[in-house]
């Protein structure tokens, strides 16, 4: 964890964060791609990976996650730009940001951007393809986007429970006030 927490310099945050992002969205957007029109003629679209467990699937969610605000498409593109734009100030104007954060900041923006790009150009939905499911029970189907956004998440959460906050120099405060 030591690693994850070391205070990088900003050319290796760049170095980090713009592939980290460049990567995930091109991927994000070439496994959508790649889902849909693999799927698409089939019948019914979808296929089993792991019987029982794993299937691709082709699902157009207007909504945000599990279909919260369905059809409330430009409440979410806004959202989406309100959030990258967000996520771009606190990389370009964060201080010596820890590597971990870095690497949650890139992935962020990879997701915000591979689902946004979708809202754009696909009516307003997203494509989702990957549905986890026990019998008649699905785990509602996500794409790359919505993986790298969790991912970020989790990193940002243990980053916040297991490891300290970066010492300050506190000798010019006044602890009386």
């Amino acid at each position: 964890m030591a690693v994850l927490t070391k205070q990088i310099p900003d050319t290796a945050a760049h170095l980090i964060f713009w592939p980290v992002f460049i990567i995930g969205f091109a991927a994000d957007l070439w496994s959508k791609y790649a889902s849909f029109n693999w799927l698409a003629p089939l019948f019914p679209q979808r296929y089993s990976i792991i019987d029982g467990f794993f299937q691709f699937v082709l699902v157009e969610n207007s909504g945000a996650a599990w279909g919260i605000a369905a059809n409330k498409t430009m409440t979410l593109i806004v959202i989406s730009v309100v959030a990258i734009i967000a996520v771009l100030a606190i990389f370009i104007f964060g201080r010596k940001l820890q590597l971990a954060i870095v690497l949650a900041l890139g992935l962020f923006a990879a997701g915000i951007c591979g689902n946004l790009y979708d809202r754009l150009f696909n009516d307003g939905s997203v494509r989702d393809f990957l549905d986890f499911y026990y019998k008649d029970w699905h785990f509602p189907a996500f794409n790359l986007a919505d993986s790298m956004l969790t991912v970020a998440v989790f990193i940002l959460i243990l980053m916040t429970i297991f490891c300290p906050k970066p010492q300050t120099d506190d000798s010019n405060s006044n602890s009386d006030i």
